[in-house]
This record gives C-alpha cells, sequence and structure tokens, in this order.
C-alpha cells in the first residue's frame, strides 16, 4: 500500500537542514508508517547576501517561498527559525508547534581576543543584525560594526581569514551544526539581550489541515510556547518588524513569566528598556502591555527615529 509522505519545506542552509532533519526524526516516530520526506528551498534571503536584511526586504525572505510551497501543496509543513518568522501570519496558515528553546543568547566568536571587553578601540565586529549593533555600541561605543551575512560557515571562514576581529553569532546554531567550540564567550542577556524568539524551532502548516495541525500538537513544547507568543507579543506591540534594534526575552519559572524587552538606537546612543512579570498563560497580554509601556517611556520615538533613517 502507498502511503502519500508527510513534506516538509525547508530553507536549503546548514542550519535550516539541521532544524528540519531534527523535526523530521521527531515526526517520523509519530507518523509512521508515513514516510517524512524534506523539500530544500532557497528562498530569497539566502540568495541575495549583499543588501542588509532590512534594504533587502526584511525576515519574512526567509519565510515567502516555503509558504508558497505549503499553499500549492507541494508540502505539508515548513520548519522556520522563529526570530525569522514575520510577527503577523497570513491568515491561511498557522505556526502549530514549537520545540523546547535552546540556549538564546548570543555568541561572542574570535581568533584572537578572549571577551567584548578585551577587544582593542576601534575593533571591527561582524553583525548585520541592528539589535546586535545597538547593545555592543552602548557597551563599546569604540567599535567598528561592519555588515556580515551568508551561512554560519561562511561568517566563520571570514572571521578566520582576518576579516573581522570578532563576530557575534547565535549560540544556538552553533551548537546544532556542532561548532559550540568556536565561540570564545557567551554573552549574558544584560549585555546583549536575544532577539524575538531565538533559538527556537517554528513549525507551520495550512491553517485548513487538521490532520498535521493534530500531529504536529504533540511536538509542542508548552513552555516554549508560553515564552514564545510573550516575546512575538512583544515585539508586533512594538513595531511588528524583525528588522527593528528591538529585543525581548522571556523566561518561565513554575507558572510565572517574566519578560524583558529593550529598544535601541542602533548607534547605541539611546537604549529603553523594560521588564514585566505574570502568569504564564498570560504571555500574549503581557507582551503588549509591556510594549505599550516602553512606547510611552522614548520606545516610540526611538523606533520613529529608526524608522525615518
Amino acid at each position: 500500500m502507498h502511503l502519500e509522505p508527510i513534506r516538509i519545506a525547508t530553507r536549503n542552509s546548514a542550519l535550516a537542514l539541521w532544524q528540519a532533519r531534527h523535526v523530521a526524526a521527531r515526526l517520523q516516530k509519530l507518523a509512521a508508517p508515513r514516510p517524512v520526506e524534506l523539500l530544500p528551498l532557497t528562498t530569497q534571503g539566502d540568495r541575495d547576501l549583499q543588501d542588509s536584511l532590512a534594504l533587502a526586504g526584511g525576515k519574512g525572505l526567509f519565510v515567502k517561498e516555503l509558504e508558497t510551497a505549503l499553499a500549492d501543496k507541494r508540502a505539508d509543513l515548513a520548519v522556520h527559525s522563529m526570530k525569522d518568522v514575520p510577527v503577523v501570519v497570513a491568515m491561511e496558515f498557522m505556526i502549530a508547534a514549537v520545540l523546547e528553546r535552546e540556549d538564546p543568547r548570543d555568541a561572542f566568536v574570535s581568533v584572537r581576543w578572549s571577551s567584548l571587553s578585551a577587544l582593542p578601540r576601534g575593533a571591527c565586529v561582524g553583525s548585520s543584525s541592528l539589535r546586535r549593533q545597538c547593545q555592543l555600541l552602548q557597551q563599546r561605543p569604540d567599535l567598528r560594526i561592519l555588515p556580515l551575512r551568508g551561512n554560519v560557515d561562511t561568517r566563520l571562514k571570514k572571521l578566520e581569514h582576518g576579516d573581522y576581529d570578532a563576530v557575534i553569532l547565535a549560540v544556538a546554531g552553533l551548537k546544532r551544526l556542532q561548532l559550540a567550540h568556536k565561540i570564545t564567550a557567551v554573552l549574558d542577556t544584560q549585555v546583549s539581550l536575544p532577539a524575538i524568539a531565538q533559538g527556537t524551532i517554528g513549525i507551520e502548516c495550512r491553517a485548513a489541515d487538521k490532520e498535521t495541525r493534530s500531529l504536529l500538537a504533540q511536538l509542542n513544547h508548552v513552555p516554549t510556547w508560553q515564552r514564545t507568543l510573550a516575546e512575538r507579543a512583544l515585539n508586533h506591540g512594538l513595531s511588528g518588524s524583525c528588522n527593528l534594534p528591538v529585543a525581548g526575552y522571556a523566561e518561565v519559572d513554575d507558572q510565572t513569566l517574566s519578560l524583558r524587552g529593550r529598544v535601541g538606537m542602533p548607534d547605541g546612543s539611546c537604549v529603553v528598556d523594560g521588564e514585566i512579570h505574570g502568569a504564564a498563560t498570560d504571555g500574549e497580554n503581557l507582551g503588549s502591555r509591556l510594549a505599550a509601556d516602553m512606547l510611552d517611556r522614548g520606545a516610540a520615538e526611538v523606533l520613529r527615529q529608526v524608522m525615518g533613517t
């Protein structure tokens, strides 16, 4: 008897393929004897490595082609890094599950220098993230932050070739690619508050596909889901964009959720922080409330200036 495979749309990068295979292995145990197959795709975000993400059209560029494959029914689900998923998902799709979060912090990687504070004045640091740039320059306004695009391997090669004194990468990606040994130091969240949902794998499907939704619901990690909802609600309330210097980090302890947010100018000259605590089941409301509080305390003006440049 022929069983139709479950097809997973994924980006074609090494990290995306690792994530998709990880989901496929988990899914295969639930779906057997149906086979699970990958549908690797090259997205616009992968093709355009010259422009900054903001200029190229934002991180949604990593998602669009995968959603097209879902809409065309070439794929049953798509696997994403949740930090790349726009805060508003089209009504025909839904994030049906998130897996348990990996370490969400940023990694300082350098061949020569032991830490951010050890970098000499005027050192060159590679990062194309306005969030990272803002926080680095708040700590060290003397640094030069230069764009850094490409997959993890490409970025590390540029560092090793001497193009940069250091680069900032996600701890989660390095660990998943068995490259944790490359991490020189992990940046404390007080220094570099993580990107919204950094370290979280999300699984998207068609909202009308009840069979796939039911299957994916079994993979959903509830505490990570609660943290993701809170962080994405904060991002939505602040800007609705992945391309701005916005950071958010939620933690769940027992039934309590703590959420911190940060918005700043790309040059680090002005930073607005906020924090809120409440029931873990109330994450979306907490995220929206924190966003409103931060907007009232100066984040609105910061974002207006950033979007005006």
